[in-house]
């Protein structure tokens, strides 16, 4: 038995399946041979069956569909630029004065502040401490006493 193959990608396995799929192997088979070959996480089963599916259809293509959905429009260069302008204008500006300053989400304002431009919450307020000669006498003698 050969060695099985320890790095691998999606694409390769993929690559696979269409090679043994236009042989006119069966799909059980290029299963049996993928989890020698790359090991049995490298596809399952029911994925095997889906892409002889897709490559019986006329496909070609080995790389993913793009996704459907609502695409991302705030997280932009653009807000990004804009809220890190307000955040070094003023340290102590919240969350929320910044996403109705910019008018947009609250959680992209987040994102943006925490993720992209790598913001930490910290007390921006400092106060020294000053102790005046009173307070220092009444140290020194509390130490004595204790001593």
């Amino acid at each position: 038995m050969a060695t099985p193959i320890i790095e691998w990608s999606k694409l390769e396995v993929r690559d696979v399946v269409r090679f043994l799929f236009s042989k006119g192997t069966k799909p059980s088979e290029f299963h049996k041979q993928i989890a020698e070959t790359y090991g049995e996480g490298a596809m399952s089963r029911s994925r095997v069956y889906q892409w002889c599916t897709r490559f019986g259809e006329g496909r070609t293509s080995l790389g993913d569909e793009p996704k459907s959905g609502r695409p991302k429009t705030s997280t932009n260069e653009e807000n990004t630029t804009r809220v890190d302008e307000l955040i070094r204008c003023d340290r102590r500006m919240k969350i929320r004065e910044i996403a109705l300053k910019l008018e947009i989400p609250k959680s992209t304002v987040h994102e943006i502040v925490h993720d992209t431009l790598g913001y930490r919450k910290v007390s921006a307020r400092w106060v020294p401490k000053m102790l005046t000669e009173d307070h220092k006498l009444q140290r020194v003698e509390i130490s004595q006493r204790l001593l």
